[in-house]
């Protein structure tokens, strides 16, 4: 399978495409021809927080439920789906987000771990901004791993998909030291690079029969595809989905720094793809994310006035914005802020401006979608 990217056409989640789908991807790829009943599997869903599955916001479990059938129809006998999502990460907040999302029961029914002992440990890295990872320990036991990732818009990143999903494969709260360590979208997007070959998943399953767009991965709108990709190679299937999206590859700091790395290129070539491409072509009125249409002023402001550019695009930066008659004071956001610049008083959430990263954590956590993206209205004029 190499860098190809499979494209399948599926109406919706209850369609026998989906199954005829995902046992494709598995015909067709070298790496699960290895499978059988000694292979030690992990699935790495997109979980994110506690959401039901027509939310799009999580991987759905009638994927899993395909991924599941065709690992057994292989004969495997141990299989782990695990993930890590933001927040706190101990074994009553795992189950209660399996339970939620519909995986939990996928998982009983085939007699596969929903991993809930929250355990972790450290691998050595050769990567370029972070030389050890701490990670699940069910990803440095697995001999193979199935990256099960969602399309969906992202308001840091641009969008999401295999690479973006293997975050999660970082325990808890060790994700906003992440934030923290790299606050600008460069740095974080080589992190990820450095994440995603540690990790090396050897197959990618992306769920795009009901994707996200708008300001996700949390706080979009679904957006009805029928799609579903499969590959062996994370980055190239991110290049299809930036192909679907309109959006340009370079502008997404991890495939940014993948292909500064000679890891993919800059845009994905359309031969790579096969199966059915028309349930893949580009999409012409994908809602992308509101900060991703930021502009720089560097390379067109007076040579004068260039000291003052710095400042002037942090404040025009899209920011996180509280909407107090939404929250509910549960205080996610607070807990998942990784510069502890969010508190709850009076039972509202009040966000530091001066002291905010721009991570966006805040937003993706939010379970009543009372934090937006606020930008400049000097680009709503």
């Amino acid at each position: 399978m190499g860098k190809e990217v499979h494209c399948y056409s599926v109406p919706d989640y209850a369609s026998a495409a989906l199954a005829a789908a995902v046992e494709d991807i598995f015909a067709q790829s070298a790496a699960a021809r290895a499978l059988g009943p000694r292979s030690r599997v992990l699935v790495k869903p997109n979980l994110v927080a506690k959401h039901a599955p027509e939310k799009a916001v999580t991987t759905h479990p009638a994927v899993l439920d395909a991924v599941c059938a065709a690992l057994r129809r292989r004969g495997v006998e141990s299989i782990t789906v695990a993930d890590s999502p933001g927040g706190l990460y101990n074994p009553a907040v795992m189950k209660s987000i399996y339970k939620a999302s519909g995986l939990l029961a996928v998982c009983e029914r085939h007699g596969a771990l929903a991993y809930t002992a929250c355990e972790a440990a450290p691998r050595k890295t050769d990567g370029v901004r972070v030389k050890e990872f701490s990670l699940l320990r069910p990803v440095l036991e697995a001999d193979f791993i199935i990256d099960l990732p969602k399309v969906k818009t992202h308001v840091m990143t641009g969008m999401s998909c295999a690479v973006k999903n293997l975050f999660g494969t970082v325990p808890g709260l060790q994700k906003a030291e992440f934030h923290m360590r790299f606050p600008e979208k460069e740095p974080f997007g080589e992190m990820l690079v450095d994440l995603c070959e540690t990790v090396r998943p050897q197959l990618i399953i992306a769920d795009g029969v009901l994707a996200m767009e708008g300001d996700g991965p949390a706080g979009g709108t679904p957006r009805a595809l029928g799609l579903v990709l499969g590959g062996e190679d994370a980055y190239a299937v991110d290049l299809a989905v930036c192909r679907l999206m309109g959006m340009p590859a370079v502008r997404v700091p991890y495939l940014a720094a993948a292909h500064a790395r000679g890891l993919c290129e800059a845009a994905l070539e359309e031969a790579l793809l096969r199966g059915d491409t028309q349930a893949a072509a580009p999409v012409a009125d994908y809602k992308l994310p509101a900060g991703f249409a930021d502009i720089s002023f560097a390379d067109k402001a007076p040579r004068a006035l260039r000291w003052a550019v710095p400042g002037v695009e942090k404040w025009l930066a899209p920011r996180p914005k509280i909407h107090r008659s939404k929250c509910i004071g549960c205080g996610k956001c607070a807990e998942i802020c990784p510069g502890h610049t969010i508190t709850v008083e009076d039972g509202k959430a009040h966000i530091v401006p001066r002291a905010c990263i721009r991570c966006f954590c805040c937003h993706e956590m939010c379970p009543a979608k009372a934090i937006d993206v606020k930008r400049a209205g000097i680009f709503n004029l």
